[in-house]
């Protein structure tokens, strides 16, 4: 077998793969990407952009907007590039990479040794794409290639963890895939994980009249956020009509056994619940088993995947990014780590920084965070640490808004540095870069404190915030 040699071959094309592709590209370097479906994997096309247009759709129509439906579906699609066809079209994304110079392979591949990847070609591009997305993958034939590079990047991304839940496998459920994609609404929907895919998603569904039904097994939804946003959360999809069923899961389903043929589905404390539909939303799994990192001495156990080092390798030469990298499941942060990579690669002295990375729900109202809640400070170490709250409700930008929500500051009294950041309300995936560049930039509360915020904003409220933590600081080293 002939090889093909490359400065990089990386494997995946979604949002860290074409970061890395696209930087390394920008620096001259040859590069040769590989991936069996979409290029721009599944935020382009199944999750962020999809659920964030119909989050737009559904938030106009409950207003009483013109954007019924039919309409938001076509919208959908075409944000997701998929206007009367079935599958979405790549062609412009993969033009990105092959019009740089960069060679587009459809397949799969695996690492066979130091330097090496072995390529087993699907031949043509993904169903509905555009051939052009497909031009660098040979000649349409299946076939194995054998590509070697000093760096190799692999991006391979998440897919959707499908629980052992008894007659769950004998059911067509949805994945996040079906779940963005469908162009008809279901006459009932049972939502499996209240995390952000699973709230947005019940938001959008039930906002549109299809009686939907949320259930997680942990005590309250967005388990990983503060405590008080989960609250808004919940009160918001049940105003907008949804059921929320919290501190229970999914023991069994019972196909098409309930009204109008509804999957029956039985509850861990006995109750039982209904859906025509019912979307698997209960957390990732990582597609690392297969990737021959054994030839390069990384053993994969439990499909876990290995930890990268602090400049995201996890062998010489081979770099983990995106997804399986953690430590957390973020486009913005995929991004960030491919191009890191390829930094490193060639040669860069930098380590990235994941101190302060910013996360956000779209719902309405939207939440944002950023940081350490309090009991996590205090678990690291922070004994000192405080917490700040304001109300959005009983603030200037909730009077005028009529919203609700909260603002929530965590502080370090022993350094003034802020270590966490929290907001359920208007505009707080945008208001919350100011506490993400606070905590990068190791930023002290009393410069935050004498910092102007715009009236009436949320960003305001959380200026009020600063002021109020740095009135303690200094409380407390007075009477200290």
């Amino acid at each position: 077998m002939e090889e093909e040699r490359f400065d990089f071959v990386i494997v995946g094309a979604g949002a860290a793969g074409e970061a890395a592709a696209g930087l390394a590209l920008e620096r001259g370097a040859s590069v040769a990407v590989i991936d069996d479906d979409l290029i721009g994997g599944s935020c382009a096309y199944w999750a962020c952009m999809p659920s964030k247009a119909l989050l737009h759709a559904a938030a106009v129509h409950h207003a009483g907007g013109d954007f019924p439906w039919r309409r938001a579906s076509d919208f959908r699609d075409y944000n997701i590039n998929r206007e009367g066809i079935d599958y979405p079209d790549d062609s412009g994304r993969a033009e990105s990479i092959t019009g740089k110079g960069g060679v587009l392979i459809r397949g799969r591949a695996r690492v066979a040794g130091r330097g090496r990847v072995e390529v087993r070609e699907r031949g043509g591009s993904p169903a509905g794409a555009s051939k052009a997305g497909a031009s660098d993958a040979g000649d349409g034939q299946n076939g194995v290639r054998l590509l070697t590079a000093p760096h190799i990047v692999l991006a391979v991304g998440s897919g959707t963890r499908i629980p052992e839940v008894e007659g769950l496998d004998r059911i067509g459920y949805w994945t996040n895939r079906e779940a963005t994609a469908t162009r008809e609404l279901p006459g009932s929907l049972v939502i499996m994980g209240g995390g952000p895919t699973g709230v947005e998603l019940a938001q959008v569904y039930a906002r549109y009249g299809v009686p939907t039904t949320i259930v997680d097994s942990n005590e309250r939804l967005l388990a990983r956020d503060h405590p008080r946003s989960s609250e808004v959360i919940r009160a918001a999809l049940e105003r907008d009509g949804a059921t929320v069923r919290t501190g229970v899961r999914a023991k069994a389903v019972r196909a098409a056994e309930g009204t109008d043929g509804a999957h029956v589905v039985e509850l861990s404390d006995g109750s039982t619940i209904e859906g025509h539909e019912i979307l698997v939303a209960v957390g990732r799994a990582f597609p690392v088993a297969d990737l021959g990192l054994e030839t390069v001495g990384i053993e994969v156990e439990d499909r876990r995947p290995p930890k990268p080092d602090s400049a995201l390798r996890i062998a010489d030469g081979v770099f983990l990014v995106g997804d399986p990298a953690g430590p957390e499941l973020h486009t913005h942060l995929a991004h960030y780590q491919g191009e890191m990579a390829v930094r490193i690669a060639l040669g860069e002295e930098i380590t990235p920084d994941l101190r302060a990375i910013p996360r956000a729900t779209y719902t309405d109202p939207e939440t944002g965070s950023v940081g350490l809640l309090l009991d996590e400070a205090r678990e690291q170490g922070h004994d000192r640490a405080f917490e700040e709250t304001a109300d959005i409700a009983t603030s200037a930008k909730g009077y005028v808004t009529q919203s609700e929500g909260h603002v929530s500051i965590v502080v370090d009294a022993a350094d003034g540095a802020l270590l966490g950041a929290f907001i359920a309300g208007p505009g707080a995936s945008e208001a919350i870069h100011e506490a993400v560049l606070a905590i990068k930039l190791r930023t002290p509360v009393h410069v935050l404190a004498d910092t102007l915020h715009a009236f009436p904003t949320t960003a305001r409220v959380m200026g009020g915030l600063f002021a109020e933590a740095q009135k303690r600081i200094h409380g407390e080293s007075a009477s200290g």
